[in-house]
């Protein structure tokens, strides 16, 4: 069965994002440590890590505590932040980017459909931030996100 999945950029990056907005704000976290706790490779977090930064989300300290944090409060920072630092506009299907260019648009029937998961989408994104992570242990998303608790 195909899934539509998170690329694994992202998926890493929310990762470090969520485990910087645990950690005591004025102590920095060293790539390292990031990615020994949150099960990602190293060299391809250096690279999330400096994007993160780019985009100001991270900020680095150099020096023998040097590390990474947060550069803002983790409930100033949501998961649309993180993905479009590392990916940029979230797009659910080439037809709802930014310019909305595609061929079949003066004809097609799914444009409805694909708005609306747009929306939703980018909306679930945009109203979860880090911080409301730090609150929901997973297990309690799993069991109430089941196919039978939605009946």
């Amino acid at each position: 069965m195909g899934v539509m999945q998170i690329p694994r950029r992202v998926d890493y990056g929310l990762r470090a994002a969520i485990y910087l907005s645990t950690q005591d704000p004025d102590r920095s976290c060293s790539i390292a440590e990031i990615s020994k706790h949150q099960g990602v490779p190293r060299k391809f977090l250096e690279k999330i890590i400096q994007d993160l930064i780019h985009s100001g989300l991270v900020k680095s300290k150099r020096g023998p505590d040097g590390g990474y944090t947060l550069a803002r409060s983790p409930r100033e920072i949501s998961f649309q932040d993180v993905i479009e630092a590392l990916e940029g506009p979230i797009a659910v299907n080439v037809c709802m980017d930014q310019h909305l260019s595609c061929d079949h648009l003066p004809r097609c029937t799914m444009l409805g459909v694909w708005n609306e998961v747009q929306r939703k989408v980018v909306d679930v994104f945009a109203h979860t931030t880090l911080a409301d992570l730090q609150r929901t242990p997973c297990q309690a998303l799993l069991s109430s996100s089941s196919p039978s608790s939605a009946a």
